[in-house]
């Protein structure tokens, strides 16, 4: 049975409120409460999207963050990013020394 995005998104907005809370009353870096309404967050945001996809063929823009995609992205090399660690020797055209 497919859940109505209404309730869906009441319940998102619930999980919102509730890491706000959680977060302004945090009682150190690794307060369980944090921790447990970041989770919540995510599963009321599919939730939502799966009902809302179900009842319109509709999705959000959004995307969850994924600790593994975050560590993905730092191994791969971007070639179309410059060099600004200094590693990458940088040589001048001899061309621009005739004008």
């Amino acid at each position: 049975m497919t859940m109505d995005p209404r309730v869906a998104l009441n319940a998102l907005t619930n999980a919102l409120e509730e890491h706000l809370s959680a977060s302004l009353n945090r009682r150190g870096d690794e307060d369980p409460s944090v921790e447990s309404a970041f989770y919540n967050i995510s599963d009321a945001f599919e939730a939502y999207e799966d009902a809302l996809f179900a009842a319109s063929g509709e999705v959000t823009p959004l995307d969850l963050y994924d600790e593994d995609d975050n560590e993905d992205d730092l191994d791969e090399d971007d070639d179309d990013e410059p060099d600004l660690d200094g590693d990458e020797e940088i040589y001048e055209d001899e061309d621009d020394d005739d004008r």
